[in-house]
């Protein structure tokens, strides 16, 4: 049985282990076809955002670490200059009406599943750990994906409702801007 739960520093080899395996550049044109992460997170960086519950984690059985999916301010996420850039469109995007900010919203992601664990519920059952940490703060919960990682967008799109708000170009690729309200339960 799959078990969700907050991340915590005993997780980090285990996290490190299933983004090495799944990181772009790591893999070749067949295997990207069926997903995978493109931020390559340091041991710091994953203990910083342990201190903000922002990194949840499913184990199977035998207790290994079979995906995560990172959440956090955007002030953790501004190390990484595309945040920044996703932040300078705010002014330009609504949500139902209302504007997107830093204060209302947060970033969501990257997150990844090992591919022997994908299509069983586990991105709802780890999305929906991470929606109740984070709905009592944010109202609403932003993310990119590039276009080319197309299994990434349908999966958001199409099994957790996320909307798409935007499309943006950084770094010579093509992204895709997504918004979830936080009020909507990803579990049927």
């Amino acid at each position: 049985m799959i078990k969700t739960r907050i991340g915590h520093t005993n997780d980090i080899p285990g996290i490190l282990s299933l983004q090495e395996k799944y990181l772009y550049r790591n893999l070749n044109e067949l295997e990207r076809q069926k997903g995978f992460v493109t931020t390559p997170f340091t041991t710091s960086q994953i203990e910083d955002i342990i201190q903000q519950n922002g990194i949840f984690v499913a184990e199977n059985e035998s207790d290994d670490i079979v995906a995560y999916a990172f959440a956090g301010s955007w002030k953790y996420f501004e190390q990484w200059e595309i945040f920044n850039y996703m932040v300078s469109r705010f002014p330009k995007l609504s949500f139902h009406g209302g504007p997107i900010t830093t204060e209302n919203s947060f970033q969501y992601g990257p997150v990844c599943i090992d591919e022997k664990y994908r299509g069983r519920g586990l991105l709802n059952q780890l999305f929906e750990e991470m929606r109740i940490e984070f709905r009592q703060k944010y109202p609403i919960s932003i993310t990119f994906i590039n276009q080319v990682n197309a299994i990434s967008e349908r999966a958001h799109t199409k099994k957790l409702g996320w909307e798409k708000i935007d499309e943006f170009e950084f770094n010579n690729n093509s992204y895709i801007g997504l918004v979830f309200d936080m009020k909507n339960s990803v579990l049927k």
